[in-house]
């Protein structure tokens, strides 16, 4: 699939998403606003009625004004305009909501006017429950002298009841969302993945190309009945043949050692090694690998014993993995530097480069399997992305920590950190 039809498609798709999502968020705010219209106007009525009834019942007269009055989403109070009695104001309470049909929890208090103070009446639980807290203090109502407040502390959770179904839609939403988001990743991943492999077959392409036609030429020139009249160049062009035989067969045993980490695993033989012993041994081997380059390979390393537990086969693969990088991408004059020293309970090793540097933006996918920086149809530095890729994983299963230090044009510094203990 084409990188614009996948954009196309996550375009269109968070469009999608997002229109759905703002009309999901616009209809249950609506619906909550009705809901709580409507509560409210059950309850105005329920007051209203308790207040008429308390009239009744004190044989006075209520004023003409609604005696109901909403403070806040939660808090009401109600003008009786006469002298109130706890329990009957309780029990037309009680009566009123029953009759309405509002369960849910409510708490009261009335206003003594003498002391000028709300005094708490009850907690109504509509489970029959006891009240976890109780909200004694009742703001006052400075316009009204017989009156009482009343609070319902669980409205929200009320009226979040009634609905359920919305929010049952709202969570398939939620999910939708979530599963689509998914879904993108998945198929960005795998563009990603589509891509480097066929980054990898092209470096593969480029790696195999050369040792191939080399064995070629030298098989053509072996063919030769003349050649046996001429033994060195007979000898000369079967070491070429061995010497390219012997890198494809590298070349191919790295990309099946990475078949089988990730098939199978690798079981780590850790035992105590000398670390000075490993580095002197990679970098005379590098050096030897290398004669045909004006190379300079410095060790710094502190003195005295520096031994680690790891796996020797690993530890010196890392560390030969990454010099070669540093040599391959310092051109022709590579000046490596290879540090090790202790720093606190850890064993610091440094290699550094003065190659061209890596930006910002690759510094954390050069450990990505595959992956390698872009340099267009150039292919200078041979390679399959697979290196970094080992290095990383070897130091994941040994638990060491690495890192990367680097600024295009001021060479690079990988760090391995190895803990002591």
């Amino acid at each position: 699939m084409k990188r614009n039809h996948i954009r196309l498609i996550v375009i269109l798709g968070a469009f999608a998403i997002t229109g759905i999502t703002v009309v999901q968020i616009y209809w249950l705010q609506k619906a909550w606003n009705i809901r709580e219209k409507q509560f409210n106007q059950t309850i105005f009525i329920a007051l209203k009625n308790v207040a008429e009834n308390m009239s009744r019942y004190n044989q006075t007269e209520l004023p003409n004004e609604n005696p109901v009055n909403q403070l806040s989403s939660n808090y009401f109070v109600v003008n009786v305009n006469s002298v109130i009695d706890a329990n009957i104001l309780d029990y037309y309470l009680k009566t009123e909501f029953d009759k309405l049909n509002i369960k849910t929890d409510y708490e009261y208090a009335i206003y003594d006017c003498h002391n000028d103070k709300m005094v708490y009446g009850n907690y109504v639980s509509a489970k029959g429950k006891k009240p976890v807290k109780l909200t004694t203090n009742m703001p006052k109502y400075d316009e009204y002298i017989y009156y009482f407040g009343i609070n319902f502390p669980l409205k929200s959770n009320y009226l979040s009841s009634d609905m359920m179904v919305w929010l049952i839609f709202s969570v398939i939403l939620l999910v939708s969302v979530i599963f689509f988001g998914y879904a993108i990743f998945i198929i960005l991943q795998q563009k990603r993945l589509s891509e480097l492999q066929k980054d990898f077959i092209n470096n593969m392409t480029h790696e195999f190309k050369t040792p191939i036609s080399s064995i070629n030429i030298s098989a053509d020139v072996i063919s030769n009945p003349d050649i046996v009249k001429n033994p060195g160049r007979l000898k000369s062009y079967g070491a070429i043949i061995k010497q390219e035989n012997n890198r494809l067969n590298n070349q191919v045993e790295k990309v099946l050692q990475i078949a089988r980490i990730e098939k199978t695993g690798f079981e780590l033989k850790i035992e105590k090694t000398d670390l000075k012993e490993v580095i002197e041994n990679v970098t005379s081997n590098c050096k030897a690998g290398n004669s045909d380059k004006k190379l300079k390979i410095t060790t710094d390393v502190e003195d005295g014993e520096l031994s680690i537990k790891a796996d020797r086969l690993h530890i010196t693969n890392i560390l030969h993995n990454l010099l070669d990088n540093a040599i391959k991408y310092s051109g022709k004059d590579a000046d490596i530097v290879v540090s090790a020293r202790k720093s606190g309970n850890s064993v610091i090793i440094g290699i550094a480069d003065n190659g061209p540097g890596i930006g910002r933006e690759y510094q954390k996918k050069v450990f990505q399997k595959f992956f390698r920086i872009p340099t267009g149809n150039v292919h200078d530095v041979k390679g399959f992305g697979l290196g970094l890729y080992y290095v990383k994983n070897i130091c994941k299963a040994h638990r060491w920590k690495i890192r990367l230090q680097s600024e295009p044009g001021k060479g690079s510094i990988f760090y391995i950190e190895i803990p002591l203990e």
